[in-house]
């Protein structure tokens, strides 16, 4: 490592990063209490100590309108940036997510402080679209930190390197301790069967699965009289499961909050829509059926670009399918009570998915604290004296 203290540039635009970024500061400086830091970021990073170059919440935007809406203020941040980095000359810019401007930061960064290396911090999606991703992050990037066990083959083949540190989010998730019985017993469950509903978070997605969840409802009370249902209710999206979920059969009840955790590993099996809801169920160890439905173009766009057989995150890091995946004009009542029956006893297909779990777990959350295998990636590639 070089003789003078470390400084280090970090950029971090959206609240998930902030948090990556906050852990990891705290995390490089237990290893090396002289390190400073320089960049942008959030309140978890000013309140370890970061000054932050220009304020970031502008940039936290979702979808193409609203990022082209972004773009010169975001062009204006990385010639801002690069300044920076020419000015205070630090060793390393490490980029968290937010990888549309990562790219236009980076090119930047590298025009102006050619001898300082790039780190991205949370690497692009590649695997199940937009492979050609990785060869771009290759070329920008020094070394990738990469989320999940299974992304470092992608970016590796593409001639980056790499380093697997885990997800903080589903590490959290495993280390939350809950009482099966306790919540049964709280909600005056009993014994009996329970089904975990998770519908999707957005507005589109609670209504397009409101009337195919429902029905999948109504047909497993017949199989199962008894059968209760809990609806989990992700953060910002309570309100209007309250008002999807209102009369559902099965006495259907919502939980919010961390109790989303509990009533899933309480729950015998569990329909989701695809996307993060996946992942965390085979963190609990829930059998699950996995669900989705989008518009007629958004279905013909993902054809287009899709990659792999799988969409569901669970799916995909496993590299087969654990649980079944019960898409478009799948996603119908009596297919989805088909899968979930034999989830909600014992046999072949609940026990060959609680089996698959931990494995998936360790590819989807890792190890070790991710901002302690983060910062050890980034002084180890720093004290080597050459390209990480």
């Amino acid at each position: 490592m070089s003789a003078s203290p470390l400084k280090i540039l970090l950029c971090a635009l959206e609240p998930s990063a902030d948090a990556l970024g906050a852990d990891l500061m705290a995390a490089l400086r237990k290893r090396c209490p002289e390190a400073a830091f320089i960049g942008c970021g959030g309140a978890l990073m000013a309140a370890q100590g970061l000054e932050s170059l220009f304020p970031v919440d502008r940039f936290s935007v979702i979808g193409p309108v609203a990022a082209l809406q972004a773009l010169p203020a975001a062009l204006k941040a990385a010639d801002r940036l690069a300044d920076l980095a020419e000015k205070e000359k630090p060793q390393t810019a490490i980029l968290i997510d937010s990888w549309s401007f990562s790219k236009i930061a980076a090119m930047r960064l590298r025009k102006r402080a050619p001898e300082m290396r790039l780190i991205k911090y949370v690497a692009p999606q590649v695997w199940a679209s937009r492979p050609r991703r990785a060869q771009k992050t290759a070329e920008l990037f020094d070394g990738v930190l990469c989320l999940f066990g299974f992304e470092t083959g992608y970016f590796e083949q593409a001639g980056a390197n790499t380093r697997w540190v885990g997800h903080p989010g589903f590490q959290a998730i495993l280390a939350h301790d809950s009482d099966k019985a306790a919540f049964r017993a709280r909600h005056n469950i009993g014994a009996g069967p329970l089904l975990a509903v998770l519908p999707g978070s957005r507005a589109a997605e609670l209504k397009r699965h409101a009337a195919p969840f429902r029905g999948a409802i109504e047909k497993l009370l017949t199989d199962f009289p008894d059968l209760r249902v809990v609806v989990s209710a992700a953060p910002g999206a309570e309100n209007a499961v309250r008002a999807l979920a209102a009369g559902w059969p099965g006495g259907a009840f919502v939980v919010e909050g961390e109790e989303r955790f509990e009533a899933c590993r309480a729950a015998d099996a569990a329909l989701a829509a695809s996307g993060t809801a996946t992942a965390e169920l085979a963190l609990l160890g829930t059998p699950m059926v996995v669900a989705y439905k989008v518009e007629l173009l958004t279905e013909l766009w993902a054809r287009a670009v899709l990659t792999t057989p799988h969409v569901s995150l669970v799916n995909i890091a496993a590299g087969r399918e654990v649980a079944p995946e019960l898409l478009q004009r799948d996603c119908r009542p009596e297919r989805l009570a088909a899968a979930l029956a034999p989830l909600m006893r014992d046999g072949p297909a609940r026990r060959s998915q609680i089996e698959a779990f931990p494995a998936i777990a360790r590819l989807l959350a890792g190890e070790r604290s991710p901002g302690d295998a983060a910062a050890a990636a980034v002084l180890d590639w720093l004290g080597t004296g050459k390209t990480p």
